[in-house]
């Protein structure tokens, strides 16, 4: 297959370069132009505006940061949704609200494309193990025709949720809430444990071969119990970006929400005391540094 990919930062660039290497031809565009380089040396071709992105395909995967960088992509004169060729799928794996995903759909379909909601779950590594999964809405007909293409990009499971294109994004903020509080959890408790003069590498074994045996579990369970928060996988200033996201969701459909509350304070607080680059997993840190 023939598609362009855009956006290529810490989780992309290992998602475009399984594309590649699953024998797809692969046109690459980022917005600061180095970061093409990693795909290029493996022979993708790198384009120099979006508009000529769409000139080369009629399959582009985006993978930015957040709803104004997307937005900043799709719209405009020489923005995706006016120059890509009609029938021409658009995929977007980025961590956006349910709205932004409507929003771009419906602007699609009136120009004569379709889009694709397909956001990820996993971290840069487990993108390298192609151990993802991702979850898609939307799309009408085209979701089963691109099933074995999230495969190719790194993705163990696909999941499928439907026609109405909000679903994807929605269960992608519900799953990061999960896993953010899943992080102050796992932080508090191995600080109770070591406190209590427990043995903390032992009891974190003990747990994720028993009654916490999962990924989320056993691989941020290690990067906290060892303090392993740089560099960076997903960075903190993301992490409070996808936890803004939850809150304005929660707002849109009158849902309270008190702990995703406190997880955007901690975060903020740990921006402010140790930079918007430290991993999210900091946040389990949280209430040992107030």
């Amino acid at each position: 297959m023939k598609l362009g990919f855009i956006g290529l930062g810490n989780l992309g660039t290992p998602i475009a370069e399984n594309i590649l290497t699953s024998g797809h031809e692969v046109f690459v565009y980022n917005r600061t132009a180095s970061k093409t380089k990693p795909l290029t040396d493996k022979g993708a071709t790198a384009c120099a505006t979006v508009k000529e992105l769409t000139a080369a395909c009629t399959v582009i995967i985006t993978m930015v940061s957040d709803d104004k960088a997307l937005k900043s992509i799709c719209e405009g004169e020489d923005g995706l949704i006016k120059n890509m060729q009609p029938g021409s799928v658009h995929i977007s794996m980025s961590t956006i609200l349910p709205l932004t995903a409507e929003e771009l759909s419906n602007q699609h379909t009136q120009n004569g494309s379709h889009y694709l909601a397909a956001p990820v779950f996993g971290r840069p590594e487990a993108a390298r193990a192609r151990k993802l999964n991702f979850v898609m809405s939307g799309g009408g007909a085209h979701r089963p025709q691109f099933e074995q293409l999230l495969k190719d990009a790194g993705g163990a499971g696909v999941w499928d949720f439907g026609d109405v294109v909000t679903a994807a994004n929605t269960i992608k903020l519900c799953g990061n809430f999960m896993i953010a509080s899943a992080l102050e959890a796992i932080g508090e408790s191995v600080a109770l444990a070591e406190k209590s003069n427990i043995d903390k590498q032992k009891m974190w074994s003990f747990f994720t071969q028993t009654i916490f045996n999962s990924p989320i579990y056993i691989n941020y369970g290690n990067i906290i119990v060892n303090r392993l928060f740089e560099p960076a996988g997903f960075s903190m200033q993301l992490g409070l970006k996808d936890v803004n996201l939850v809150l304005s969701q929660a707002a849109h459909v009158q849902h309270k929400m008190p702990l995703a509350n406190l997880l955007q304070n901690h975060m903020q607080q740990l921006i402010e005391k140790k930079g918007p680059e430290v991993d999210w997993s900091t946040v389990s840190q949280a209430a040992e540094i107030n």
